[in-house]
């Protein structure tokens, strides 16, 4: 996998100060997307664990509340086997953080077993190590400058693990926003 940036106390991709990966590669090619040169999955530098390390350092800090995946779509098949390895590894080491992940998927596509596009045996264990996910694609039509966290009013911000608990999507309050 390749990564296309790191932004270390970032405000703008989650709640509080937080780290982002933005991932290389997306299949969903959204108009009027604001990351557009990280549709191409050869885009950027190799994800090493180099790179594993300078971002668990990063989310070290108290003021740092977690980590937020991005890009690009974390949730391509191809991008998930890198980054399920990678997610186990903050969780075991940084418990207390939390995790986001912005994809373009939204969680009925990405739960559904028979999804060969984003569904893979990676794909449950990774959303049960996240606490949200912002599910939906970019729909122009939709843009909302107001949302919190959301580029378009179709993007869910959805609580994960109450979601996976009461077996329905669990929206956040920060949909509200």
């Amino acid at each position: 996998m390749n990564y296309a940036e790191i932004k270390k106390t970032d405000i703008a991709n989650g709640t509080g100060v937080r780290t982002s990966l933005f991932v290389s590669g997306c299949t969903h090619h959204c108009k009027g997307c604001f990351n557009e040169e990280t549709w191409d999955f050869d885009f950027g530098k190799p994800f090493t664990r180099e790179v594993e390390d300078e971002i668990i350092e990063s989310l070290r800090p108290a003021y740092v509340t977690g980590l937020t995946i991005l890009g690009g779509e974390p949730m391509e098949i191809v991008n998930q086997k890198s980054l399920r390895p990678f997610i186990e590894r903050v969780r075991e080491e940084l418990p207390n953080k939390t995790i986001w992940i912005y994809s373009g998927y939204v969680w009925e596509e990405l739960t559904d077993k028979n999804n060969k596009r984003c569904h893979c045996e990676d794909t449950e264990k990774i959303l049960s190590m996240i606490d949200v996910l912002v599910d939906g694609e970019f729909v122009i039509d939709l843009k909302n400058i107001s949302l919190k966290f959301r580029g378009s009013s179709n993007q869910r911000i959805i609580n994960v693990k109450d979601t996976i608990n009461e077996g329905k999507i669990v929206l956040s309050e920060l949909n509200d926003n």
